[in-house]
């Protein structure tokens, strides 16, 4: 997991429950091997400068357009979109439009119910934490809205792409985490059968 700034070891407390072995990833000789990324919630600006130093950025793009899973949450959501108001730097590799701090500063962070499509299973609702969440505007045909804060989309997947603007990391239910681990076992997978192929 992206280790830079934000709440990262929470992701790594869920994912140990969930039976991976986590690890930190701050340059970008980190990312090799990994089959899934956490992008944590925090403060997009601050990752943005401490990713700069290593390129990080970049790389992270090139491992993500060859496949490696990726889950980002809230600010992480910011980091990966095609689109940010007020305008900041961003990777580029989500479809989506992204308005940050929607929701409200800090003092108006909530704890709500965001309705999950079919596709995350029983019961019908998770319970979503909201700190300085940023707020989807808008989305491309290839995305898959999974999960809404009334009309709003706040967790979304655009192939092994998986975006959540809440913390899923600070609730109970782990069908979030739960999916991104399938996410990154199906790249995994298919890693394998490409080293295969080229052995052949």
């Amino acid at each position: 997991m992206l280790a830079l700034q934000g709440d990262f070891h929470a992701h790594a407390a869920v994912l140990a429950e969930l039976g991976c072995a986590p690890r930190a990833v701050r340059t970008a000789a980190e990312l090799e091997g990994l089959d899934g990324l956490v992008m944590p919630g925090g403060e997009s600006t601050a990752m943005l400068r401490l990713m700069a130093a290593e390129d990080l950025g970049a790389r992270i793009r090139e491992r993500v357009r060859g496949g490696m899973a990726v889950l980002a949450t809230c600010a992480g959501v910011i980091l990966l979109a095609d689109t940010v108001t007020p305008p900041q730097p961003s990777l580029g590799l989500l479809a989506v439009d992204v308005l940050r701090n929607a929701y409200g500063r800090q003092p108006q962070s909530t704890v709500t119910t965001v309705e999950l499509a079919p596709a995350l299973g029983a019961p019908a609702r998770l319970e979503g934490v909201f700190i300085r969440a940023p707020r989807i505007t808008g989305t491309g045909s290839d995305v898959e809205v999974l999960g809404r804060r009334g009309a709003d989309p706040v967790l979304v997947r655009q192939g092994r792409i998986l975006g959540a603007t809440f913390h899923p990391e600070l609730s109970r239910d782990r069908r979030v985490h739960g999916l991104f681990v399938t996410m990154a076992e199906d790249a995994q997978g298919r890693a394998a059968q490409a080293a295969s192929r080229r052995g052949a």
